[in-house]
């Protein structure tokens, strides 16, 4: 419960169970570990706070009760009626999410009355991917696009032998309704492929430490595990053998992680090995690995990031954004029902701005889960303030038969990690706020982001005045539109540094293998995915987006280059042509980044010392970045197309 002086206490400081720990609680019913963690935390606060856990009889101020059901069962109901408020949940886990729940709500929870209300969550798995690497990778080092320091479960080719922190990480993350964490990169090379066998032991000591929390561990595995591990000499799925090996190896698995929840896969995927090489389809790969977890009730999650990362530039043909389309849409139906189909939210690569994948509409028969990414790959890599709970929104409330939100179509809710071994988890610390968001927006798609920013906001500062919430919702609310105005405009994507994927580099990937172009030139800008004169693309969704995404004049502005080619004179919908808009948007973007950091500037007397100091500091990195985007991107296409900014300011 106290804070550490190792790291910090997020959106959990002492000071947010202040209410709970203030009052006479009692807990009834409940024998199990989750109802357990629930005493405990109790029991830690009402030592800070003068509170008592009472025993069963005697007059509480706060009931919590197990009523019993199903031990999966996450649900609890809030009620408060004749000055006591009453928890109750069928199992442990409700119980657990329950009070974080009215931690969350402080002195509201204890005053007046509150009609019963039941509380569940819209997707029963809210998972996070962790990117580690058990050795640290020449390239990629210890965590793979990883913006916080080294992992918090590996260090030097092996298990952290003080897992303190990583109860602390899952104790976190149940407090945001988070169950799930995969704890090692699903690049999987020679070493980490060990964890499934030898290693074992490892994981299930990681696994041990979230337990409390209601946290399940997955394991991202190699598709081609077989052949590295001393199992047969290949890997394809429909060999009796092989399927043996995994039954065999997915028991001892079992054996050793009883609740363990199951394998992640990268497959056929930018070099890594799947079924394609054995003509065998991703169903046939996905199905092997349902059917050796499925008699322990695991769950195989097959990511759908597979594309050609060896195009020819030259071939305007060939689309990478069609790639999980044209790969996965035939296969509806054929996947086993405790195989999940993992898609990224976007259709290309965790732009700042695309459209929603059409995968995500497309695929009524099969188990879906929508991947965001929290870890800020091309958001600033948590050097810049880029609060992602409005872009999540927007893709979890689009409909993409028009009718259905995308979070109602997904069964499951799954994100790249931004944590790690960094003092504040995250290395920037307003960037505590993404994780938290998407917890919430697990539990719930359909919530108002930014009244999850104000819980965020509440907890990690509890009792802030009101400087300081206004403070930080004038930097966070518009920090993504922010860093779209200085970086790629108008969906176009990319312009980045190659491989670390950080600052600006226009043609950067232009004549590249990777699928990831512009097509700028003097005339215009602007990928062609009509149907009428491109590649086709518009066309993988439904009605009314094909139609709308179909023709420059009825694509939305925001995404008018992912769609099109057209000329800098193109008049968009506001009103400017697409130069002007270009030109304007980067200098207003830098304008809004230098304005936030007078904010936060401006919040130094409401501040920690060293959080204050941290985020200062980062400021300073994010206005130089942003100054040499707006300044590179302007000179170019001030170069590329000859027209000069209709407001006369420097462009280099």
């Amino acid at each position: 419960m106290t804070d550490s002086g190792d790291f910090d206490a997020a959106w959990l400081p002492d000071a947010a169970f202040r209410a709970v720990g203030a009052r006479r609680s009692v807990i009834r019913g409940g024998t199990d570990p989750l109802t357990d963690t629930v005493r405990r935390e109790l029991i830690d606060a009402c030592a800070w706070f003068g509170g008592e856990v009472v025993r069963d009889g005697d007059t509480a101020e706060f009931v919590l009760e197990v009523t019993g059901g199903s031990p999966d069962d996450e649900s609890y109901t809030l009620r408060r009626a004749g000055g006591a408020t009453t928890l109750t949940a069928p199992s442990g886990r409700g119980l657990l999410y329950g009070l974080f729940h009215v931690v969350r709500l402080g002195e509201d929870a204890f005053a007046g009355d509150l009609a019963p209300r039941t509380h569940r969550p819209a997707l029963a798995t809210r998972m996070l991917d962790h990117w580690d690497n058990v050795a640290v990778h020449p390239v990629m080092g210890q965590v793979e696009r990883g913006y916080a320091g080294g992992s918090l479960f590996w260090a030097d080719g092996e298990a952290r032998g003080d897992l303190g922190r990583v109860r602390a990480y899952g104790r976190l993350l149940a407090a945001c309704g988070i169950n799930a964490v995969a704890v090692n990169n699903v690049n999987v090379h020679a070493t980490e492929a060990r964890l499934l066998t030898d290693r074992i032991g490892d994981v299930a000591a990681i696994a041990g430490a979230l337990r409390p929390y209601g946290i399940r561990t997955h394991l991202s595995v190699s598709f081609a595990a077989p052949m590295l591990l001393g199992g047969p000499d290949t890997a394809d799925p429909l060999d009796p053998a092989v399927r043996e090996w995994w039954a065999a190896v997915t028991a001892r698995v079992y054996e050793e992680i009883p609740d363990f929840g199951g394998y992640v896969v990268k497959a056929d995927s930018e070099g890594r090995p799947g079924p394609f090489a054995y003509g065998r389809s991703h169903a046939d790969g996905a199905n092997m690995l349902a059917a050796a977890l499925e008699p322990h009730g695991g769950t195989v999650h097959w990511r759908a990031f597979v594309y050609d990362h060896r195009q020819d530039w030259r071939d305007r043909s060939t689309d990478r954004a069609r790639a999980a389309y044209d790969h996965f849409a035939p296969l509806d139906g054929e996947f086993a029902d405790n195989a999940v189909l993992q898609v990224k939210h976007g259709p290309m690569d965790f732009q700042v701005r695309e459209p929603v994948s059409p995968l995500i509409g497309a695929m009524p028969d099969t188990r879906l889960a929508v991947e965001l990414q929290v870890t800020q790959e091309y958001t600033g890599q948590q050097r810049h303030v880029c609060w992602l709970g409005p872009m999540w929104s927007e893709v979890l409330r689009f409909r993409p038969d028009g009718e259905v939100p995308a979070g109602r179509l997904a069964h499951e809710l799954v994100a790249v990690s931004n944590a790690g071994d960094d003092r504040y988890w995250t290395g920037h610390p307003l960037a505590q706020a993404n994780l938290y968001t998407f917890g919430r927006l697990a539990w719930d798609p359909a919530a108002d982001p930014r009244g999850v920013l104000d819980e965020w906001i509440a907890l990690t500062h509890p009792g802030a005045p009101d400087r300081l919430a206004d403070g930080l919702h004038a930097i966070l609310d518009g920090s993504w539109a922010t860093y779209e105005k200085y970086t790629a405009p108008l969906g176009v994507g990319f312009m980045v540094q190659p491989g670390h994927h950080y600052g600006p580099s226009v043609d950067g990937y232009e004549y590249s293998p990777w699928g990831t172009y512009h097509f700028a030139d003097r005339d215009g800008i602007g990928v062609d995915r009509s149907v009428a004169t491109g590649t086709g693309f518009a066309a993988q969704y439904a009605e009314p987006w094909a139609k709308l995404y179909e023709s420059p004049g009825t694509c939305p502005d925001e995404l008018l280059l992912f769609f099109h080619h057209v000329p800098y004179g193109h008049l968009l919908h506001s009103g400017k042509t697409v130069i002007q808009h270009i030109y304007d948007t980067h200098f207003e973007g830098v304008e809004e980044a230098e304005e936030a950091r007078r904010v936060w500037a401006d919040l130094a007397d409401l501040v920690e010392p060293e959080r204050h100091a941290r985020v200062s500091e980062r400021f300073e990195e994010q206005l130089r970045c942003a100054r040499e985007w707006r300044d590179q991107i302007n000179s170019y296409f001030l170069r590329k197309s000859g027209v000069r900014d209709a407001r006369g300011r420097t462009i280099h």
